[in-house]
């Protein structure tokens, strides 16, 4: 009922964080490449943060 209450969990967090930078880089991936591959090395940082909290 009050789920706008609720705090988000550091992996919920992240998970949204991966979900952004992944599709920035896609939006990226049409005008410039290189800036693309940038977000994509965030998103992969991100992604092993998420990998070190599942275990």
């Amino acid at each position: 009922m009050f789920s706008f209450l609720k705090k988000k969990s550091p992996l919920e967090k992240l998970n949204e964080k991966y979900a952004e930078l992944m599709k920035e880089a896609f939006n990226l991936s049409k005008v410039n490449r290189q800036k693309s591959d940038e977000k994509i090395a965030e998103a992969e940082l991100v992604l092993k943060e998420i990998e070190k909290l599942q275990q």
